[in-house]
């Protein structure tokens, strides 16, 4: 909706929102707006950058693809282009949310940052603050997002390292980085995909595996790995599953503790559920570890001046460290007086229930299940607010005036 302005065009300091606020133009925010105005419902989607889906266009490598088929990535309501490959690259994913965004019309207002948000009981409204204005509804969704911030890890000496230390959020191409040894810290599909790009541009990668993964074939047998693995779902118990995707895997890409990458004791489908943690779709890496070119190290003890000591007492020379360490949820930083998420940013509810909490507080995206399960969360809260929607639909305007003046009296 359009906001007030005075004569002198200033931004009016309290902005009603006929329908649900959004926070993030992400896949998840676009996906809840659309849904909404599938019902009918009108929504505002406020977004801290100046475009949507900022993290794919902005933060994303160059070589990124999808690591699923395209049919387990779509966004409700309007599918992939039929001529789209089967992994769609980083720039075709951005150019369907863009044209998911025009064909709903959807309008997100840019360059607003929410400092906070805040159920106000006195008056019955959310009230979303950014740096300029207080927007004001009945309805808050939270569309942020797994995938907020980039995970900076605390690593003794780091400080002291004479070169370049860049997270894979501003890392764009191997070709940066030709003829360097590079120390690339973590081994989740980020970890893995960049240090393959950097082994083909003629870098040498020193992947730190700290941890036990599951690395699987991202496919078998010539179909998705993911796509068997839920049609087997349908049929057999979870573990069984696990089982049977290891057998094959290690059938497959063979014993990847051999290379010095462990697998966890727990399979990789209960531990994706339980924990959140994804196995590492294999897309070529393992082949050059196998080669040589990629080099899997442990545990880093320290960085130093010109490099790194390792747990297993050797030590390095790096001339660029990349930190394939992830992202986290921002949500506790700006979401005030509300128990709903946890410290580390996620529901305390688990999927599939953790898409709805009380006043209106409503999530999505926060699933651990991808965009398959961000798209659940947009039609199911889109049909629950559309209900409310309907039943107070011939009284809201003259009693929602009334309570907005009172709420902004404050």
């Amino acid at each position: 909706m359009d906001s007030c302005t005075d004569k002198e065009e200033k931004p009016a300091k309290f902005v009603w929102v006929n329908g649900p606020i959004i926070v993030g133009a992400g896949p998840s925010g676009l996906a809840a707006s659309a849904c909404l105005s599938e019902h009918g419902v009108p929504s505002v989607i406020l977004e801290r950058s100046n475009c949507i889906a900022s993290l794919w266009q902005q933060k994303t490598y160059d070589r990124l693809k999808l690591h699923l088929p395209k049919q387990f990535c779509v966004l409700p309501l309007l599918g992939f282009p039929e001529h789209f490959p089967k992994y769609p690259t980083k720039d075709q994913f951005i150019s369907y949310l863009e044209s998911y965004a025009a064909h709903f019309s959807i309008q997100p207002r840019f360059n607003q940052s929410v400092q906070s948000a805040e159920f106000d009981s006195s008056c019955g409204f959310w009230k979303v603050r950014t740096q300029d204005l207080e927007y004001i509804s009945r309805w808050f969704i939270v569309a942020t997002g797994e995938n907020a911030e980039p995970v900076i890890p605390e690593i003794a000496g780091i400080g002291r390292f004479h070169g370049p230390i860049v997270h894979t959020s501003a890392y764009k191409s191997g070709s940066d980085f030709a003829g360097q040894r590079v120390l690339v810290v973590g081994c989740g599909n980020s970890g893995m995909e960049v240090s393959l790009d950097l082994s083909r541009h003629g870098a040498v990668p020193h992947m730190v595996v700290r941890n036990t993964v599951h690395v699987l074939p991202r496919e078998m047998f010539g179909f998705s790995t993911f796509g068997i693995v839920m049609e087997l779902l349908k049929w057999f118990p979870l573990r069984l599953v696990d089982k049977l995707l290891l057998l094959v895997a290690n059938l497959t890409i063979g014993n990847t503790g051999q290379l010095g990458i462990h697998r966890p004791k727990t399979g990789p489908i209960e531990l994706k559920n339980f924990t959140g943690k994804t196995p590492v779709l294999d897309v070529g890496a393992l082949s050059q570890i196998k080669s040589g070119k990629i080099k899997v190290m442990e545990g880093v003890k320290e960085i130093t001046r010109n490099g790194a000591k390792f747990m297993n007492g050797q030590e390095k020379q790096f001339d660029s460290i990349v930190l394939a360490t992830g992202y986290k949820s921002n949500v506790p930083t700006w979401l005030k007086g509300s128990d709903f998420f946890t410290k580390d940013g996620m529901p305390k509810t688990p999927f599939p229930n953790g898409w709805k909490g009380q006043n209106g507080l409503y999530t999505v995206g926060f699933t651990r299940r991808g965009l398959l399960g961000t798209a659940s969360d947009a039609i199911k809260l889109a049909k629950d607010i559309a209900d409310q929607w309907r039943t107070d639909q011939d009284c809201r305007t003259y009693s929602n005036i009334v309570l907005v003046k009172n709420c902004t009296k404050k």
